[in-house]
């Protein structure tokens, strides 16, 4: 065989086994754990987004329960508040239940349970028969929070945890402005039970994608013992704070023993729960992850984010219902464009915002809301909708700036075993800072009606000239139309009265709006506590 042929051989050979060598290395090269993170940031954001309009959805529902259950207004209240109270119970033990269960199984379990509460709510014909069913939709529905957020910080790569975190920040921010909306249409298309009917479709859609993407993560390990004092000592602290701060204004607060009782039993429950998870082994509450620097001020900021957010978000439709006569569509549909500028500014966020020091965006953020606030504060009560548009989209671009870089850095210390801890921290407290802000806007908002009104009240009265020229002109106004003139003067003595109570309403709404802003700036001294501004610095390989 001559020499070239042998070489020719020998090379064909070397290729071969080169070949073999690079199939073996590929066939024993583990796939890529991130290939599938935009179906899960899908999956678990489209849950997040389902739990969270069902906590608005209902409320333009209500007349409608009312008048097919024959419940009174205070009976139909549980409704909301049964499936609030059960929400906030479970958003701190997620991680603790996706920990003894599996990820895959808790996450896909609890989006079951959440669906068939769901059909189990539309076919409800009784008033405590639909509560129960909320009770059980809340405690499916809380997983899908704090669980969710933390499913798409490992789901992505480290430098890609910001759009991961953007993605589930646009359901989180969107999915209150949708609910009163999407409620809304389908009240007036369909009927009541749909609203919790078009909960199965979707569901099960996200319950499918979850069961089939999400995978267990591979740090958790499963407790060995259940510290079932810890969760009683939880419901009942988290409970009562959340029953509280829902029925505290119907029951004019700690003038109520009611309401007296409920907040020693939290404040309580509360002391003993610290002390019990920090005393064992095996905790369902981690507070030992609030020695980091970076989470414990970035929760309590969430609080103040939640408090500002909702407690504007709150004020807003009151505003455009009551003193324009809009319904719960048209509301959603003002209030829609800020939630998109939210959205995108987010994505921009998620892509972005790791090349800045997060302190510097949240701060840039919050005077923004500031900002917006200020302008919502002075519209007229004549102002209409394109009045309203450019300071809402400014709100949506300050909230946009806020959550991603907030959440960021708020876990940039925290090891990954650690960061389900963290995210369930983070959600309970912007969830009750919620709660308060809705609890306080509400009691601000209707004494500060009272005393402007009664202000007004005081310098319109029988002696003020242009008050009584006012009065004539309306009251020669009705008698022109053929009404005598006593029922004319009575009818413009109505008609002042529920002008002076508009203007009032106008102050006290300016009032809300303004100490919404300043309350979110005020919190932002606690980010001179971070070591850093930085939002890639997860630990998310650290065991």
């Amino acid at each position: 065989m001559s020499t070239d042929v042998m070489r020719t051989l020998h090379v064909e050979q070397l290729k071969a086994r080169a070949e073999a060598e690079a199939g073996l290395h590929a066939d024993s090269r583990p796939d890529d754990p991130y290939k599938n993170k935009y179906l899960i940031a899908i999956a678990v954001t489209l849950a997040a987004v389902l739990e969270l309009v069902d906590t608005s959805i209902v409320n333009v529902a209500i007349p409608h329960m009312m008048g097919t259950l024959g419940a009174t207004l205070d009976e139909i209240a549980w409704v909301s508040t049964s499936y609030i109270i059960a929400n906030v119970i479970v958003i701190p033990m997620s991680s603790w239940l996706s920990a003894y269960f599996g990820r895959q199984r808790y996450l896909t379990g609890s989006i079951a349970l959440f669906v068939a509460a769901s059909f189990f709510c539309g076919a409800a014909t009784s008033l405590w028969g639909l509560v129960f069913w909320r009770v059980l939709q809340g405690l499916g529905g809380g997983a899908l929070l704090a669980t969710a957020q933390t499913t798409l910080f490992e789901s992505f790569p480290p430098h890609e945890r910001g759009i991961g975190q953007a993605i589930f920040g646009v359901g989180v921010m969107v999915g209150p402005t949708l609910g009163p909306t999407l409620g809304g249409y389908i009240v007036d298309a369909y009927a009541w039970p749909w609203i919790f009917y078009i909960n199965v479709p979707l569901g099960i859609i996200a319950g499918l994608m979850v069961w089939t993407y999400v995978r267990d993560a591979a740090h958790q390990v499963r407790a060995k013992s259940v510290d079932v004092l810890g969760i009683v000592l939880l419901t009942l602290a988290v409970g009562a704070l959340q029953w509280m701060l829902e029925r505290g204004e119907r029951y004019d607060w700690f003038e109520s023993r009611f309401v007296t009782t409920l907040a020693v039993v939290s404040v309580v429950s509360a002391v003993l729960l610290v002390w019990r998870e920090l005393t064992i082994d095996e905790p369902v509450i981690d507070f030992r992850v609030l020695k980091s620097r970076q989470l414990a001020p970035g929760v309590v900021f969430a609080a103040f984010m939640g408090l500002a957010l909702y407690g504007s978000v709150f004020v807003l439709p009151v505003f455009l219902q009551s003193l324009h006569g809009y319904t719960a569509q048209q509301t959603g549909m003002v209030i829609l464009p800020g939630a998109i500028a939210s959205a995108v500014t987010m994505g921009v966020m998620g892509r972005l915002g790791g090349r800045f020091d997060a302190r510097v965006l949240i701060s840039t953020g919050a005077f923004m809301f500031l900002g917006a606030m200020w302008k919502l504060a002075h519209l007229p009560l004549e102002a209409g909708v394109d009045d309203m548009f450019w300071p809402l989209i400014m709100r949506g671009v300050g909230l946009g700036l806020l959550f991603v870089p907030l959440t960021g850095a708020s876990m940039a210390d925290l090891p990954v075993h650690k960061i389900g801890q963290g995210t369930g921290m983070f959600n309970l407290l912007r969830q009750l800072g919620g709660s308060l802000g809705i609890a306080i806007m509400a009691t601000l908002l209707s004494r500060f009606t009272k005393s402007q009104k009664a202000i007004l009240t005081e310098h319109a009265g029988a002696y003020d000239s242009a008050t009584l020229e006012r009065l004539g002109m309306m009251t020669r106004g009705l008698m022109a139309r053929g009404v005598d003139a006593v029922t004319a003067k009575q009818q413009a003595l109505g008609m002042l009265d529920a002008q002076i109570g508009a203007q009032a309403s106008v102050l006290a709404f300016s009032r809300i709006y303004l100490i919404s802003g300043i309350l979110l700036v005020s919190a932002l001294p606690l980010l001179l506590i971070w070591k850093t501004g930085r939002m890639a610095a997860v630990k998310a390989d650290a065991h």
